[in-house]
């Protein structure tokens, strides 16, 4: 994996950030409601979600890379990576597809993880509401773990990274790209959601990481 494919990443959680809006936009504003007073008491709390929640990305990007690296050892290495590549570019058009509006195949997807995620949900509640930077921290590692049908893609494609290192970052970069819209979230929540839920909006990114697909499969080819 190198620097351009970090970059990449960084770009399709920006542009995935109309996704984010919507399902992590509730969590963003309890703890934005939960700090009174000025709006820079919003900020640790918002931090340490950020911080949990991208800790998990990169922690379930590192176990992606380690089973890409697994497989890779089955097959001839050009070989397993050209596969894994085209698998994570496949992955990446539904995305886009789905950001879009114009396919939900990537929703059924994203239903399949709620066998672990409804283990997981009852624990985040034990952190509501978060009055702490230490509260929001945990509260955004287990809701990490929040199927994502945007989150599974990239994992995928981590599984082609290289490595468990290369996974990590991968994923790394990806929440970076997600942070600048939860953290306007958190200030500007109403005239964001408004913006995001706008048809245009969704349909440009969603048809960016769909053409960003497409490049990925003709790399794998």
């Amino acid at each position: 994996m190198d620097e351009l494919g970090f970059l990449s990443a960084f770009v399709v959680g920006l542009l995935g950030g109309v996704h984010c809006v919507g399902m992590c936009g509730g969590i963003v504003g309890a703890l934005s409601f939960a700090a009174p007073g000025e709006s820079r008491n919003k900020w640790p709390l918002m931090m340490g979600y950020n911080a949990g929640r991208m800790a998990s990305y990169a922690l379930a990007g590192a176990i992606a890379g380690g089973l890409g690296l697994f497989f890779s050892g089955l097959l001839p290495v050009q070989q397993a990576q050209n596969i894994l590549l085209g698998f994570a570019a496949v992955f990446m058009m539904l995305l886009g597809l789905y950001l879009a509006g114009w396919s939900a195949l990537l929703l059924k997807i994203e239903r399949s993880g709620g066998i672990l995620w409804k283990h997981i949900e009852p624990f985040g509640r034990r952190f509501l509401p978060a009055r702490t930077a230490a509260q929001a921290m945990a509260l955004g590692v287990l809701w990490g773990w929040l199927p994502c049908g945007l989150v599974y893609s990239v994992l995928v494609w981590a599984i082609s990274a290289g490595g468990i290192l290369e996974g990590a970052l991968l994923m790394l970069a990806f929440a970076l790209g997600t942070l600048p819209n939860l953290l306007l979230m958190g200030v500007a929540a109403s005239q964001l959601q408004r913006f995001v839920q706008r048809t245009w909006v969704r349909q440009l990114a969603g048809s960016l990481i769909f053409i960003y697909g497409v490049l990925l499969m003709l790399r794998s080819l």
